[in-house]
């Protein structure tokens, strides 16, 4: 059975979880519809404050692509996207954005900086959010929860 893209990026989410990130999973579908990549959060084990799963996912796409624009290309995140995510989901071409859980407070897409809205943006892809919202609301509110 094949799990459809959101899935696996729960799936990624909760792995990043159960190693003490904050469960964020992205997946890189190719224009074909294929899984190029697919990375949870790992800022902790990577000491790397930009490892974001957006970041890591976009990243190995493009070297699995041998290109450095993901044109034709969706991602599909668990979270609305950062300031620095939607800026490189811009920079690196892709054609679709879907996201879980919508971020107030961090988020830079439909909150925030609104990269894709601002006149500098080099690329707006399409942006489909909400999707499987509460599923993915509920892993980072189950996270944060267990850090009170």
């Amino acid at each position: 059975m094949c799990m459809e893209p959101m899935e696996m990026a729960l799936q990624e989410a909760r792995d990043a979880g159960a190693r003490g990130e904050v469960p964020v999973g992205a997946v890189v579908l190719g224009p074909g519809g294929a899984v190029l990549a697919q990375a949870g959060n790992r800022t902790e084990a990577d000491n790397d404050a930009s490892a974001h799963a957006e970041m890591l996912a976009l990243r190995a796409a493009a070297r699995a692509l041998g290109s450095p624009r993901l044109v034709g290309c969706d991602l599909v995140v668990t979270l609305e996207p950062c300031a620095m995510c939607a800026a490189a989901i811009s920079a690196f071409r892709i054609r679709r954005l879907m996201f879980g859980a919508y971020d107030p407070k961090g988020g830079g897409v439909d909150h925030g900086a609104r990269i894709f809205e601002a006149p500098g943006s080099q690329h707006r892809p399409e942006v489909i959010g909400g999707v499987r919202e509460r599923e993915a609301a509920a892993l980072l509110q189950s996270f944060f929860a267990t850090l009170r």
